[in-house]
């Protein structure tokens, strides 16, 4: 059985993103229990502008709710929408300003001098492939969309955006990715009373010792170790943006997930 102090540990995984005016920082590796991953949230107003970008961090900018245009180098007039994203690398920046209200999660990580400014607009026709997937069956089916992907030139960050079921399982079997990346589930589309469930625990079948995090809209909990599904409640499905933050250049990989033997078959 878990200790109190780890216990505590894991249930300080969950955060709860403001939804006020402005740049809030909601994970920061380092300050909290992660290395490499680090959360942001923009909320904009109609005509309101933000500039973003780092001197130590490439960051990833998605847009979750809304319409907005950026400007200034490296863009020069790119109108995006709901689920259009771009990357920026370390000591590049761009101006975001709202169309209307946005809501706008931004991943954060190390920056190794590996990637070069660029975007993705979200197509939800786009065909079955390397972009758009299909992942699980039967309850724990879902469809996912990298915003940004493997082969997309970046140093850390590897991001996409999951869907799930009314009432269903994502990303099961549990999986985790320990040596080599770490992660971070954003939540989106949840209004309460609706809510999902992010499940976290640490050794392989270790089910009976999990911590259960209630999630809404909002809602972001990182997974620095061990394991993680989630599952939605009945009247819901879950949808987040999952951003994975590689410990090193070489392990910036989307095939490292280990999954749990105990519950592989099921």
């Amino acid at each position: 059985m878990l200790d109190k102090e780890t216990r505590d540990r894991l249930h300080d995984w969950k955060f709860q993103s403001p939804d006020t005016n402005g740049f809030h920082e909601v994970i920061v590796a380092g300050k909290d229990d992660c290395k490499a991953i680090n959360m942001f949230r923009l909320n904009l107003t109609p005509g309101q502008s933000y500039t973003v970008g780092s001197n130590t961090l490439e960051i990833h900018p998605v847009i979750i709710e809304g319409k907005a245009t950026v400007t200034e180098a490296p863009f020069q007039d790119l109108n995006l929408k709901r689920f259009d994203s771009f990357y920026l690398p370390a000591k590049c920046s761009a101006k975001i300003t709202a169309v209307d209200n946005c809501i706008i999660y931004i991943a954060g990580a190390p920056f190794d001098g590996i990637g070069e400014p660029s975007f993705r607009i979200y197509d939800p026709d786009l065909p079955i492939g390397k972009i758009h997937q299909i992942h699980g069956e039967g309850l724990g089916r879902r469809e996912v969309s990298f915003t940004l992907d493997p082969d997309t030139k970046a140093s850390r960050l590897i991001c996409g955006i999951t869907w799930g079921a009314v009432g269903a399982y994502t990303s099961w079997p549990p999986h985790q990715h320990d040596k080599d990346l770490e992660e971070a589930y954003c939540y989106f589309d949840m209004p309460a009373p609706k809510c999902g469930f992010h499940i976290s625990y640490l050794h392989s079948g270790g089910l009976e010792d999990a911590v259960v995090h209630p999630v809404t809209s909002g809602s972001m909990v990182i997974a620095p170790r061990g394991y993680h599904p989630t599952c939605a409640s009945p009247s819901c499905r879950n949808a987040y943006l999952w951003c994975l933050a590689a410990f090193r250049p070489e392990s910036r990989r989307y095939d490292l997930a280990v999954l749990d033997p105990a519950y592989e078959m099921y």
